[in-house]
């Protein structure tokens, strides 16, 4: 089906995001899959093909593009080149972003988001922690005003990019006695004393993606670094949650068509019995049942993404999509992996890559029994 979503401008700009993802990404993969990070090169070109800065007003280097549409095509072709990328710069581009452009002073953004569009300082976010993931309510990680700084310690794990970042934005917890409503943002960065980075966390799949744990001890951070209001990090949070889940989504989905596109392609040359293994009917309704659950599943998110650029997406449409996408990407991939045969289980090919990549969106991000509470208390259960 035609989607109706975006305007020429959002196709002119997929031109140089899949231009981008030709000459950059792809001849370079295998390299950051066995390495285990992207190259800062990757950062440094995707700064000057203006993909960085997309939500950055242009006085401090970035696109100014305030059209979330334009966020949506990079997450898709980012996607169809491995979950992995999506991820790296999904992280830094349209979920940390909103936080500076959103809540620093004109100091902060002064010094940060220059560089933070050109991909000589890339980002990532601590809120995950050891003792527990989807509440962040609960978070142990804790600062404590001395003068003029901020006293940080504690840990945060799962992160991405957490090997490789300059900076990560942090949730601490500054007033005990406030529970959710005593957190605060703070900025930490490379070379500050008492941060120390934990080993490239192995990972069943997406290696091309950075994850580390994080070690904060007595990490002196400067007033200065402080992002917003203290106290009102968890509000930050959950102000900004629905574009992450989004943002999500739109890669879930992106990741599991192209998958399902190459499959089918595979089921047509792939010959058994004389004949191709598509033209079986139980495979030929198995891919009709599939294309069908991407097309409506599509359809769904261009609307969110479209009330998203209208900022009237709500945290439960985002809950929606998140916890929607992630299963219909698990499963058409499943399958597509079923349709693979042997072949399918072999690490060699890509949809066994893709298999792997895509268990995680289940869990990240607010696992999906989480996305499900939250639809179910907008019920009044």
């Amino acid at each position: 089906m035609r989607r109706t979503l975006f305007e020429p401008d959002h196709e002119a700009f997929r031109e140089t995001a899949q231009a981008f993802c030709d000459r950059t990404l792809r001849p370079n993969y295998e390299r950051f899959v066995e390495q285990r990070h992207i190259d800062r090169d990757v950062w440094l070109e995707a700064g000057k093909q203006g993909l960085l800065g997309l939500e950055v007003p242009e006085e401090y280097g970035g696109s100014g593009a305030n059209d979330y549409r334009f966020n949506a095509v990079l997450g898709e072709e980012l996607s169809k080149v491995s979950a992995g990328m999506s991820s790296c710069l999904g992280i830094h581009g349209d979920v940390v972003a909103p936080y500076l452009v959103d809540l620093c002073t004109e100091e902060q953004k002064q010094r940060w988001l220059p560089r933070f569009c050109s991909g000589e300082m890339t980002t990532g976010i601590g809120m995950t922690e050891p003792s527990g993931g989807s509440d962040l309510a609960a978070l142990k990680s804790n600062a404590v005003k001395q003068g003029d700084d901020w006293v940080l310690n504690g840990s945060k794990t799962f992160i991405t990019n957490g090997f490789s970042a300059d900076m990560i934005v942090v949730a601490a917890r500054t007033s005990p006695e406030k529970k959710a409503r005593g957190i605060t943002l703070f900025a930490v960065e490379t070379g500050m004393k008492g941060f120390q980075r934990g080993r490239k966390l192995d990972k069943v799949g997406q290696p091309e993606s950075d994850t580390a744990e994080l070690f904060f001890e007595d990490v002196r951070v400067p007033q200065e670094n402080v992002i917003g209001e203290v106290d009102q990090g968890f509000i930050y949070m959950m102000e900004r949650l629905p574009q992450e889940r989004l943002g999500g989504a739109i890669s879930n989905l992106a990741h599991a068509k192209q998958i399902l596109l190459e499959t089918i392609e595979y089921t047509k040359e792939r010959k058994a019995f004389g004949q191709s293994i598509g033209s079986f009917q139980h495979n030929k309704f198995t891919l009709a049942e599939l294309v069908t659950k991407i097309d409506i599943t599509q359809a769904f998110l261009d609307q969110c993404t479209d009330a998203h650029t209208r900022r009237e997406l709500t945290a439960v449409d985002a809950a929606k999509a998140k916890w929607w996408s992630a299963d219909v990407q698990n499963d058409v991939i499943d399958a597509c992996v079923q349709l693979h045969g042997g072949y399918g289980y072999m690490t060699e090919y890509r949809v066994a890559r893709a298999w792997m990549d895509a268990r995680v969106t289940r869990i990240w991000a607010g696992s999906n029994e989480i996305m499900k509470e939250l639809i179910g208390r907008d019920l009044g259960l």
